[in-house]
């Protein structure tokens, strides 16, 4: 019943996709997506309740990889790829694109673990933030007045070279990926310390009940976490990790 709810909720071609695919609605609060390798076959498209253009946006997730050059989420229309797009470039760059207008935000060198990246933007004001793990760095501006078209495709693990598709593996995410959340509006100041605590979820996507469809050799698994002397370890070593 509820698949049914949701489908109705889309646009007729989409409600024909979702028919015949295997469409998953899930709380995955404690469950990390699994990406094992860099390709072009593994990916997971998220799926909102219901497509709305959007003149604020707001997107915040945790990863863990060794990688850089990837993309995290994606968010292409008709006529735009990078309509929304968040890319940890190297180790102190992040790249942004809004509207297709490229953004480079130069970074800290974040330690070889789990990170927190949130990012908004406002179309009224063109503000675009970045936070990495609490941390906001300096603002930038860009595509004021700008509103995201629908249809919308959007997708974690890889950037969309055309709606839907067109993904290079050089750029595909290999990793985990967690607490996934999406808004149509800014977060404030305390709604981003609260999101930071996972006390705050998404109004548009959310991790707590997140319609999603995997693509590829994605898995869907624990998040486990290990500190072993002080240094924190992704494991399974018994008294040594707890399960969160």
């Amino acid at each position: 019943l509820l698949r049914v709810f949701v489908f109705t909720l889309l646009p007729f071609a989409e409600y024909l996709d979702l028919l015949f695919l295997h469409v998953s609605c899930a709380d995955l609060n404690g469950k990390v997506f699994l990406f094992p390798k860099q390709s072009t076959t593994d990916y997971v498209t998220v799926i909102p309740s219901q497509s709305q253009p959007l003149s604020r946006v707001s997107v915040c997730l945790r990863y863990y990889s060794p990688l850089f050059y990837i993309s995290l989420f994606s968010l292409a229309t008709k006529n735009q790829h990078n309509a929304f797009l968040m890319y940890p470039y190297s180790e102190t760059w992040f790249y942004f694109y809004v509207g297709h207008q490229e953004l480079c935000i130069r970074v800290d060198k974040e330690p070889f673990e789990w990170n927190h990246v949130c990012s908004t933007w406002n179309s009224d004001t063109g503000v675009i933030q970045l936070w990495i793990n609490g941390k906001l760095y300096p603002r930038l501006v860009a595509q004021k007045g700008f509103t995201i078209p629908v249809p919308q495709s959007m997708i974690l693990g890889q950037e969309q070279d055309s709606c839907g598709g067109g993904f290079v593996a050089q750029e595909s995410f290999a990793g985990e990926m967690t607490d996934f959340h999406m808004w149509n509006y800014v977060l404030s100041l305390e709604q981003i310390h609260r999101v930071f605590q996972n006390q705050h979820v998404g109004n548009v996507l959310s991790w707590s009940s997140l319609t999603f469809q995997i693509y590829g050799a994605v898995l869907v698994q624990p998040k486990i976490q290990c500190h072993f002397q002080g240094v924190e370890y992704l494991g399974s070593h018994s008294g040594a990790c707890s399960q969160i």
